[in-house]
């Protein structure tokens, strides 16, 4: 499951580098991922938007089984 979440992160991480940002996947277990917003996108007002809309949304088209996703 890792490796397909990381091949899902490729697919946004253009969009989170264009603007001084980037994702780091931190962890997976139980169903559970975890992800590390960096640069710019760590610290911008609309991450959270960002990460439920983009990082989320990109990660269950891929890997549909995952139960949640949470940002450290």
């Amino acid at each position: 499951m890792r490796e397909r979440i990381e091949v899902a992160l490729q697919k946004i991480r253009p969009a989170l580098q264009a603007d001084g940002g980037d994702v780091e996947l931190v962890d997976v277990k139980d169903g559970v991922v975890t992800v590390r917003l960096t640069g710019a996108c760590g610290s911008c007002p609309m991450s959270t938007m960002t990460l439920r809309q983009g990082v989320e949304r990109v990660i269950r088209q891929d890997v549909p089984e995952i139960k949640e996703l949470v940002a450290v």
